[in-house]
């Protein structure tokens, strides 16, 4: 309410407290430090990358196709990492630092199922940014994104991590498990590169966006990033292993799932085996709708790609199926992944 004083002035209410303005100030200056700091510790470690792959044009004549994102030194001889489908299929890969430096890179080894690669450098004196750990990340902590959005090189915007645990598609068509989703504004170029803590530390591999959306950007954990890296160092490749089934999701039968007392009330039924695959072998059949793989519910197509991991390429294991109103246990051996 309005209070009319002896001096003809009007009051609206407490005045402002100056030091509180001096307090506002204080915190944005600690947020632009903080954003400021971080970026100028890991912008030297930022990479441009620059492909060229082969495509088919609609005439069936081969030609060339210029693409590129972001990517960021993790060690002080060279290994960039990047996004799989940054790099995935090129002929020649050309990398580009802040200081102004080229280099031609070769592929280490892509993944597609998490939408990671690694490629090499060899060039002297890189600057190699710390990693963090994913796991130890909270929600509304500072999340800085740094790439190079339509070609515009070294671009830095912030924003906070919005959720954690999130899970999306890759292109391959399984899920990426434990993303990070952030508000941190991304665009196309910006794939591949750094998401980054307010201490400087990578914590992320920026990876996607919703077209559309406002503020759903989406980064692989840095955890995620440092076991498929070394499994592509050592091996060049992520084993998975395969059963040779097309499958979907489908709902159980309320009484097969009261009858066997099952946790879950989906399943996967087999649409088609292949010849000569594991799941040949092991007598798994068109319409069998698959419950439980190793002792471990199956309550879709996703839980069983999660469960056919690299251990189990080679070894015994039990499948758990629904035939018809019968419930059978079979023993498969998985192979590896082509």
């Amino acid at each position: 309410m309005l209070n009319l004083l002896s001096d003809n002035s009007i009051a609206a209410g407490p005045v402002l407290d100056s030091s509180l303005l001096h307090d506002d100030s204080v915190l944005l200056d600690a947020y632009s430090q903080a954003v400021v700091s971080a970026a100028e510790k890991v912008s030297p470690s930022v990479a441009k990358i620059e492909v060229t792959q082969n495509a088919r044009a609609r005439n069936g004549q081969s030609r060339e196709r210029r693409g590129g994102g972001s990517g960021f030194v993790f060690t002080p001889d060279g290994l960039v990492l990047t996004n799989s489908h940054v790099v995935h299929d090129a002929t020649r890969i050309e990398v580009s630092l802040a200081d102004g430096r080229h280099f031609p890179a070769h592929l280490i080894g892509d993944d597609p199922a998490t939408d990671l690669a690694v490629i090499r450098v060899d060039a002297p004196s890189l600057t190699a940014v710390p990693l963090g750990d994913s796991q130890k990340l909270r929600v509304g902590q500072l999340a800085i994104a740094i790439g190079n959005p339509y070609g515009f090189q070294y671009t830095v915007t912030a924003g906070v991590v919005s959720a954690l645990g999130r899970s999306l598609r890759s292109y391959s068509g399984r899920l990426i498990e434990d993303v990070i989703q952030t508000d941190a504004s991304l665009n196309p170029g910006n794939s591949g590169g750094p998401l980054v803590s307010s201490d400087g530390q990578v914590i992320g591999v920026n990876t996607a966006t919703i077209m559309g959306a406002q503020g759903l950007c989406f980064a692989i954990g840095i955890n995620t990033a440092k076991f498929v890296a070394s499994r592509l160092l050592t091996q060049g490749r992520i084993r998975r292993a395969y059963i040779g089934v097309e499958a979907q999701t489908v709902p159980l039968h309320r009484r097969i799932v009261r009858f066997y007392d099952l946790p879950k009330e989906t399943g996967v039924i087999v649409t088609a085996v292949e010849s000569g695959s594991p799941a040949q072998r092991a007598g798994l059949r068109e319409g069998d709708v698959i419950i439980a793989f190793n002792g471990q519910p199956a309550s879709g197509v996703d839980d069983l790609h999660r469960l056919l991991t690299d251990a189990q390429v080679s070894a015994t294991a039990s499948v758990t199926v629904i035939r018809r109103t019968e419930r059978l246990e079979l023993t498969i051996v998985p192979m590896e992944s082509k």
